[in-house]
């Protein structure tokens, strides 16, 4: 990830020759979302029969993996994965998958001093160019350190994939050990579900919070799309953003001229992002657009790099928040669904900037086989991963309200919570909280 301008020259090989490297007992990155290979996927799928025991370590499966379904067994194939996306959980689901726990922000520190091998590292990049360089595309995230620690660097080219601006998303070619030609084809988009009236509703809570100057940051799903339609349609100027995840309705701001970046403190007048998922619209604005900044996620997530922005708005939706507080939102249960991503670094990196919020925003029921449950709840679902604590939830936000937990009791946590509760849940929410002793019955 240097600018270097000498040095050897990848060689161009076929999909098959490159899948050949691979042996048995080898651990291969295949990194994150469109970044992941195809041709070479394939290949290395087409050899199943005669591979064992192989370790792919990826991220935000955009396609179904060749890999994985040619080996519905798991015995050439291995797959460890830093975030979900609905393949990937469905894969997990079946027993094909398996999680590793992280902050997101962290993983560029996980490479260089706790994993022990990559030995081949494997993404998808823009074409070379006439100096000399692969440019991944709008997925920064843990790529650089991934390339450091390869033994072998394979490119496979996507000859669409929007070039974009940063100052570690350029390969040289004296980096790169081998070159596939890829598919002509699309990136892949991510659908932006519709916003229900919960979400609307949720929305307008947040987006009359946040002030001219904001510096956002928006995670992925319905509701927080939701605050971004609401803020292109109200009077709020000057917004800033530094995110992990770009997504359409960030672009959609900046598009409409309500982001300057002209207030934040790093990365002034740019846009900040460490990886984008969205429509092909919005990999169009990206591409070769000098307002925007993809960095690695390190430069994104960590808290004291959020927290030199005044008024960072950090965005996030939950499943599940029990009566004291901690937030859920990864998991069902055992089950698991998602991952950490930045959510908990962005809380913290919030709370420490100077005028900052955080707000962790959820439907206040859901419902499953026909019958309708709370997703606030007296305890935690057995099994559920906490991905906020108590001690770090700052705003929690249903359609029935907000409220800021900083600084309250239990009983008051409690007490606030269950308000933000459906209305034909309250009574029992209540009267768990007094049998399990959560708010004592001198305060009811």
């Amino acid at each position: 990830m240097q600018t270097t301008t000498g040095g050897k020259s990848p060689r161009h090989v076929t999909p098959d020759q490159a899948a050949a490297l691979v042996r048995p007992g080898d651990w291969l990155d295949y990194t994150t979302g469109f970044n992941q290979p195809d041709a070479f996927d394939h290949a290395l799928a087409a050899r199943a029969a005669g591979l064992h025991d192989v370790n792919i370590r990826n991220c935000l499966s955009m396609r179904p993996r060749a890999v994985l379904e040619s080996d519905p067994d798991g015995r050439a194939f291995h797959v460890f994965n830093w975030h979900f996306s609905g393949y990937d959980r469905r894969q997990h689901d079946a027993g094909r998958v398996s999680y590793i726990p992280c902050n997101l922000g962290e993983i560029p520190d996980y490479y260089r001093r706790f994993v022990d091998r990559v030995d081949i590292a494997v993404m998808k990049a823009a074409p070379m160019d006439a100096d000399g360089f692969f440019n991944i595309g709008p997925l920064c995230l843990w790529h650089p350190a991934v390339i450091e620690r390869a033994r072998t660097l394979v490119i496979e080219t996507a000859p669409q994939m929007p070039c974009v601006v940063g100052p570690e998303v350029r390969v040289h070619r004296s980096h790169v050990d081998f070159v596939i030609d890829g598919a002509d084809g699309p990136m892949p988009e991510l659908p932006n579900a519709q916003a229900s009236d919960v979400d609307r509703a949720v929305a307008r809570l947040i987006a009359q919070e946040v002030e001219d100057g904001a510096c956002l940051q928006v995670g992925i799903g319905g509701m927080p799309n939701a605050v971004t339609t609401l803020l292109l349609h109200s009077g709020v100027k000057d917004l800033g953003i530094h995110t992990e995840m770009l997504n359409d309705g960030l672009v959609e701001l900046y598009r409409a001229g309500r982001v300057s970046g002209a207030r934040k403190a790093s990365d002034r007048g740019l846009v900040t992002y460490s990886f984008a998922l969205g429509s092909q619209a919005t990999y169009e604005t990206l591409h070769n657009n000098a307002d925007f900044m993809c960095r690695v996620v390190d430069a994104t997530n960590l808290p004291d790099i959020i927290a030199r922005n005044d008024r960072v708005v950090a965005i996030n939706n939950t499943t599940q928040v029990d009566l004291q507080g901690q937030a859920a939102s990864e998991s069902d249960g055992h089950r698991h669904i998602s991952g950490t991503g930045g959510q908990l670094q962005f809380v913290r990196g919030a709370y420490a900037s100077k005028g900052g919020k955080s707000f962790i925003c959820l439907a206040s029921t859901y419902e499953r086989k026909g019958v309708r449950k709370s997703r606030i709840v007296p305890a935690l679902t057995p099994g559920n991963i906490v991905t906020t604590p108590r001690s770090d939830m700052m705003y929690v936000v249903t359609e029935y309200g907000i409220a800021n937990l900083k600084g309250l009791s239990v009983p008051e946590r409690a007490k606030a919570l269950i308000g933000l509760a459906h209305p034909d849940f309250r009574e029992e929410l209540s009267r768990e909280a007094r049998d399990r002793g959560i708010i004592p019955r001198s305060l009811f």
